[in-house]
């Protein structure tokens, strides 16, 4: 089988530790010589396996993508800049004979790699990544923040407060007004309406009746709980933004182009100031759509 890499290395990465196997040329130049060594997982480990391969002239290195362990190797390799780096489907390299231990899975790798039979999977630049993780996070505190206002409104309900049936956000600046009084033990329908601010005070009559219900100590203490639970959310997605924008002003004008590619649903470009926290979202009753009675799902 035809030889295309001549000096090679295969990792197999566990949690605590990684048997490394390095192929290079027989003495003499003839037939293949392997050296196999376990290291730590540890970032000393990863150093003393890093400049192993170094000494031996290493040029390509393969991994499998096992779970997250993966990611150390590589970041501590990719730093040296010295090794091309392959990262490979596990279940790519399980199709192909030959693997009977975690020594053999290494050597396998290595053996594989010289004779150009895998393929990498795609592995972002470091900046990237970064932007991934900060998004990822992101999502995340979304999905909860969202989850929290379902809870709210849930609270509510169990107490015999309608207010979402008036109120379209009721984290809006009159919705918190009057949720920070109920906490604060005001029970008086009237005194709560009257907190309404702006355009809802045209609905003070309808927030009268709304407010009235069976609000109790322990729906205070489970409200002020998740809206202080909500404001901290909503500071850490502010940060997360303001993060992501830092991170983002490299591709800012890749990105802005995007936005006005045709069929693209982000809109015009957004201005670099940071996004601000989601909203809890208006209730719905169910089965109806976001869009009003009217909506209609598109059709391909």
């Amino acid at each position: 089988m035809e030889l295309l890499v001549e000096r090679c290395a295969g990792m197999d990465i566990g949690k605590d530790e990684i048997v490394a196997c390095v192929r290079t040329p027989g003495p003499g130049g003839k037939g293949r010589a392997k050296q196999t060594r376990v290291f730590s997982s540890f970032t000393s480990g990863l150093e003393a396996m890093a400049e192993w391969f170094s000494a031996e002239g290493v040029t390509e290195v393969v991994m499998e993508a096992t779970g997250s362990y993966w990611k150390a190797p590589w970041y501590m390799l990719e730093e040296r800049e010295r090794f091309e780096l392959k990262l490979v489907n596990a279940n790519h390299v399980k199709i192909l004979p030959g693997r009977k231990s975690d020594i053999a899975d290494a050597e396998w790798l290595a053996e594989l790699l010289e004779h150009g039979l895998l393929r990498g999977s795609f592995v972002p630049p470091a900046a990237i990544r970064e932007l991934r993780d900060l998004t990822r996070y992101r999502k995340r505190l979304v999905q909860a923040h969202t989850a929290e206002c379902q809870r709210i409104q849930k609270t509510l309900e169990d107490a015999g407060i309608k207010l979402d049936s008036v109120a379209s956000d009721v984290l809006g600046v009159s919705g918190r007004a009057m949720l920070a009084a109920l906490v604060a033990g005001e029970r008086d329908p009237e005194v709560l309406a009257e907190l309404a601010k702006g355009r809802l005070r045209k609905k003070i009559p309808a927030l009268r009746e709304a407010l009235r219900g069976r609000f109790k100590d322990h729906h205070a203490l489970l409200l002020r709980l998740v809206l202080d639970h909500t404001a901290y959310l909503e500071a850490a997605i502010a940060e997360l933004d303001t993060e992501i924008d830092k991170v983002m002003a490299p591709f800012a004008e890749a990105r802005d182009h995007l936005d006005t590619s045709p069929g693209s649903a982000s809109g015009p470009p957004r201005s670099s100031s940071p996004r601000s926290a989601p909203t809890c979202p208006a209730s719905r009753r169910p089965g109806t759509s976001p869009a009003g009675p009217g909506w209609r799902p598109a059709t391909t």
